[in-house]
């Protein structure tokens, strides 16, 4: 299997690449999708710092409690707000606009302050559930990362606590899994990193 330091590589240059096909006129979009402690976050982080572009976060877009039916949530990937998404962000972004976005807090269950970020040729998009299929098509490539349940376990339950994981285990990582095996989002991506055999994946893409 490559080694993480090489599939970060990797993302990079297809990142890269692609950043250098934008323009101001044509800005584009690269996103970062993966199961929860794979190390998407980090390597969406670590592209952010060696291309200079902003981050935007699937997390700061989950669907608020009053949106949440069970019709809604009977479908895979519908707990995130992807029509707020498009409409705050990427709308924004591809018109060359500065984007004024207002991030979701699932702990106090409200809005945040709205936030500005300007105007940009490149971005990233980084987060469960960015390759769903009403966002998939705004992309101009796109990464997977993944990883095995039980590195999956070990690395949630060193991050959160036993007491957060039981939360990730019972609800969480179900309905990834879910919109994973019904959306098939590792199909869509230009290259799947699999972190699986590495129990530390940030401590090797930090670097500058």
């Amino acid at each position: 299997m490559t080694d993480y330091a090489s599939g970060c590589a990797r993302a990079l240059e297809l990142a890269l690449h692609t950043q250098q096909q934008a323009s101001a006129h044509a800005p584009l979009l690269f996103a970062v999708d993966g199961r929860c402690g794979s190390g998407k976050s980090t390597l969406a982080a670590f592209l952010a710092r060696r291309l200079h572009c902003p981050v935007f976060h699937l997390d700061d877009f989950f669907l608020p409690p009053e949106l949440r039916t069970p019709a809604r949530l009977a479908m895979p990937g519908e707990n995130v707000h992807h029509e707020r998404f498009v409409h705050e962000v990427i709308e924004p972004f591809l018109r060359g606009q500065d984007v004024c976005l207002r991030p979701f807090s699932c702990q106090t269950g409200g809005f945040a302050e709205s936030v500005r970020v300007p105007a940009a040729p490149f971005a990233i998009v980084e987060g469960s559930y960015a390759l769903h299929p009403a966002l998939r098509g705004f992309y101009a490539a796109c990464v997977f990362v993944t990883c095995r349940p039980e590195i999956q376990r070990a690395r949630l339950m060193q991050r959160v606590g036993t007491e957060r994981f039981a939360v990730f285990e019972a609800r969480w990582i179900p309905l990834e899994e879910r919109y994973t095996s019904a959306c098939r989002p590792e199909l869509f991506a230009g290259y799947v990193l699999d972190t699986g055999d590495f129990s530390a994946p940030q401590s090797l893409c930090c670097a500058p």
